[in-house]
């Protein structure tokens, strides 16, 4: 019979990259509370030392990191974040609302270990503006999407999807807001899916 917990020395130990709120950091973050669930939340680092999302991951006691980019070259910054990250002990990345280009050094230096969600379904509507460009299109839904993330934007093998039906009268707000809500569902399942698979 299986175990109705993942020990905690058998977790994977999480880090999540923001540039804000955090919601789904929050989301990532609640979900690892479950004795099931197969990953703990290790550190949240962020390039914006005033994002929201620090202050209400270290208030539940979960280690941060911030480090501004302005004034330092690309390759120093992340050499920061890297570093973080592995004095962390951390074993995959979430990105979860990191408005950041990550290089392609960075991204082979993780490979196969980096997931991102993204506000569409991929392949459709890679990069920004995702809720206008559905709209305008006249598309019947939209949704998020949890990839890998490789070299490509937006361009990884998509590892989950949830839908949400476009409304008459909808505007980029008011998808976005449904399609958030889907958001903080689907990234907690498919992260604990892919690190279990």
């Amino acid at each position: 019979m299986a175990e109705a917990s993942v020990g905690a020395s058998s977790k994977k130990r999480l880090g999540i990259l923001i540039s804000g709120r955090g919601s789904n950091m929050a989301a990532l973050v609640e979900a690892a509370g479950a004795p099931d669930c197969p990953y703990t939340v290790a550190l949240v680092a962020s390039d914006k030392p005033e994002a929201a999302g620090l202050a209400w991951a270290a208030e539940r006691g979960v280690p941060t990191f911030a480090q501004s980019p302005k004034g330092m070259p690309k390759a120093d910054y992340e050499a920061k974040i890297d570093a973080a990250l592995r004095d962390a002990g951390v074993e995959a990345i979430a990105l979860a609302g990191y408005m950041r280009l990550l290089s392609d050094d960075f991204v082979s230096r993780w490979r196969g270990r980096i997931v991102n969600i993204h506000p569409s379904l991929l392949p459709k509507y890679k990069g920004l503006d995702t809720h206008a460009r559905a709209i305008e299109a006249g598309d019947a839904e939209a949704g998020a999407s949890v990839h890998i993330v490789t070299e490509e934007l937006d361009g990884g093998d998509v590892l989950g999807q949830a839908r949400v039906a476009i409304l008459p009268g909808d505007t980029a707000d008011s998808l976005a807001a449904r399609v958030l809500a889907e958001e903080h569902q689907l990234y907690p399942k498919t992260l604990a899916a892919w690190l279990c698979g």
